[in-house]
């Protein structure tokens, strides 16, 4: 795809952007899925007069930092967005058109979430001209929506080498354009069952992978899940789901392996490490009342802090006043879906998640965002990028 020098709106950008396949590569299997698209960002904003940064994470594939700085005694104020989508697999539109019809753009990563980088960058542009009170910068991230890979390595190693911290990052996501700065946290793990493996005519000569994880489920609804308190007034109850079931080999034989994916969202006040050690407990139980069971618990896939609304409330004051200016909800609020936000949170950097278009299009078959509000978004960064207010050091 050629690279233009410029666009004429937001719009064209982010039909550019969309015309990228960023399906994580966790799910499509290609190695370094954004990177294309990073190396056209890092164009877009070299020909807007911005400076640009590899971080390298993983393999070819990088983190980019678009940056202006007005002055070196001015704080830095940091947007990001993740440039990964998950499957394009059953969309009813082209996943890579970026068609507008009836003032939606259609595509996958529309709405969540190019759409945010879109509209940062836009607003960086013309920020970028204007004798601002910020020195701003742009963080394009990847692999949000499996591992956090690009956030939680620019967090724990590319930060730190850097000669200036983040006063506050606003998190790029689809939120209609109000502030949220919470969110629950999510443990993702796997438990499987051991048995041994016999022809189905003598059933006796084996141990059932399957009959045990019955068991085991049993247990975990009854005794964990249905004993869940914990709630947070922005942010609901706390749940945990038992969502993949995987074993046996073939219908004539009896299953040596049997295996189970749980999700536990984690509320603020929350702690995520203390999930595992519980349910450990229950299995404990169970091995004691049955010598033969052999049950395990595999390391987690994914544990993610809860976004905690204590370690941001001067900086989401900030973010409400410059909402309340422009005649926009200036609410606080919460979510029970995580963001990157939590790992800048965990670092000690205040962050709030806020962005244009609305969660509940983004993952869909035909996801789209709506014109006026990626138009809005550009605005709402513009003035956060311009906000007077004194952000906290």
């Amino acid at each position: 795809m050629p690279v233009p020098e410029h666009y004429d709106s937001c719009e064209s950008l982010l039909r550019a952007m969309v015309g990228f396949d960023t399906v994580n590569s966790a799910i499509s299997g290609k190695p370094d899925a954004e990177r294309a698209l990073s190396v056209y960002m890092e164009s877009q904003a070299h020909a807007m007069g911005l400076d640009t940064r590899r971080l390298p994470v993983t393999g070819d594939g990088f983190n980019l930092l678009v940056s202006h700085q007005v002055d070196a005694r001015a704080p830095w104020l940091l947007f990001e967005s993740h440039l990964d989508t998950v499957s394009v697999d059953g969309m009813t539109v082209g996943p890579f058109e970026g068609r507008i019809v009836d003032g939606r753009m259609y595509g996958r990563g529309t709405c969540d979430t190019k759409g945010t980088g879109a509209a940062m960058l836009w607003a960086l542009s013309r920020y970028c001209r204007r004798n601002g009170p910020n020195n701003v910068a742009i963080l394009y991230t990847l692999d949000e929506e499996v591992g956090k890979t690009g956030v939680r390595t620019f967090v724990a190693s590319q930060m730190p080498e850097m000669d200036w911290r983040p006063a506050g990052v606003i998190v790029g996501e689809p939120t209609r354009l109000r502030a949220v700065v919470a969110h629950n946290g999510v443990v993702r793990w796997r438990i499987r069952t051991e048995g041994v493996a016999a022809h189905s005519s003598d059933p006796s000569r084996g141990r059932s992978a399957i009959r045990m994880m019955t068991g085991v489920i049993v247990a975990l609804e009854e005794r964990y899940i249905s004993q869940l308190t914990s709630e947070h007034p922005l942010t609901g109850a706390a749940h945990c789901s038992i969502n993949l079931i995987r074993g046996g080999t073939q219908i004539n034989m009896i299953p040596e392996r049997c295996e189970i994916h749980v999700d536990r969202r984690v509320v603020p006040g929350e702690d995520p490490d203390t999930v595992i050690p519980a349910v450990e407990r229950i299995l404990e139980e169970l091995r004691e009342d049955n010598p033969d069971l052999t049950v395990v618990q595999e390391t987690p896939d994914m544990v993610d802090s809860p976004l905690d609304p204590a370690g941001g409330r001067a900086f989401g004051a900030i973010v409400a006043t410059v909402l309340n200016s422009m005649g926009l909800p200036d609410g606080l609020k919460g979510v029970g879906y995580g963001t990157d936000a939590s790992s800048f949170s965990r670092a000690g950097i205040p962050a709030v998640v806020l962005g244009p278009g609305d969660i509940a299009q983004g993952h869909t078959a035909d996801e789209w965002i709506e014109l006026e509000q990626l138009r809005a978004g550009v605005e709402v960064y513009y003035n956060l990028m311009m906000c007077g207010s004194p952000l906290p050091m």
